[in-house]
């Protein structure tokens, strides 16, 4: 079984410099790639200051009007809660969504992180797709004990002879540096497997560092490729990541 999926931290709907109000044109590109999952971070559930501003806000979260385009089942978590509104992470799915979870990660009060989990009926029958929308922090010290949690989070909820995918925005500049997905749950980074090297995916325009990951367990990489060289590289500061990915058997414990 193939599987496309897609990861893009969304900027809130807006371009790089936050120029312009571009949620109608990401959308289109993010569903020019056919996928069947779609990871996102930095989507708004709700801004009633925007909302006033652009004349072509949506009326509905945004992951909601993303997901709406192709019918897609949706999750949402929030991270950050203020006054006029909140955002966080989404999962857009073609596969029904069975469960979902949202777990605040965030370590310190002035950065509120958090990590959305969804359980995917697959159409074999009886199999389950485990998904882990996440978005880091911007300290080595914030990731390193969010990495942890989830792992453990990991370990407790998802049996290890079904398959997993983690997506999301990582914030880890380091291209060599490993985390507990690749050392402890021996999870596969999608371009590290396909190229021998993690995928540079910020800045957008000119993309210098492997922000944004999709790390595998129970599948082969077909594809994987960075959004940079088409629409949706100049529609959010963060280029998205898409890879093609093969089912592949795993052992029972």
């Amino acid at each position: 079984m193939k599987i496309r999926v897609l990861t893009i931290n969304l900027h809130k709907g807006f371009s790089p410099l936050h120029r312009r109000f571009v949620l109608p044109q990401l959308s289109s590109s993010i569903h020019s790639y056919h996928s069947d999952i779609v990871f996102m971070q930095e989507v708004v559930g709700e801004n009633t200051k925007k909302a006033a501003k652009h004349k072509n806000w949506p009326a509905m979260q945004q992951d909601e009007y993303i997901a709406s385009e192709a019918g897609f089942d949706y999750v949402y978590g929030k991270n950050a809660v203020y006054a006029f509104g909140h955002h966080g992470n989404a999962i857009l799915s073609r596969y029904p969504i069975l469960f979902f979870d949202q777990i605040d990660i965030s370590t310190n009060r002035f950065e509120k992180r958090g990590m959305l989990y969804a359980r995917l009926k697959l159409p074999e029958r009886g199999a389950c797709l485990h998904c882990i929308c996440i978005h880091l922090g911007l300290l080595y010290r914030s990731r390193k004990k969010q990495m942890l949690k989830m792992r453990k989070y990991i370990e407790k909820i998802v049996p290890k002879n079904e398959p997993l995918i983690v997506a999301g925005d990582f914030n880890e500049w380091r291209r060599k540096k490993k985390n507990e997905l690749e050392t402890s749950l021996l999870m596969k980074d999608a371009g590290l497997e396909l190229y021998g090297h993690k995928l540079r995916t910020f800045p957008s325009v000119l993309p210098l560092f492997p922000l944004d990951r999709i790390y595998l367990r129970g599948f082969k990489v077909i594809e994987a490729r960075i959004m940079q060289k088409d629409a949706c590289g100049c529609l959010s500061d963060h280029a998205g990541f898409f890879a093609e990915v093969e089912q592949t058997p795993l052992l029972t414990p």
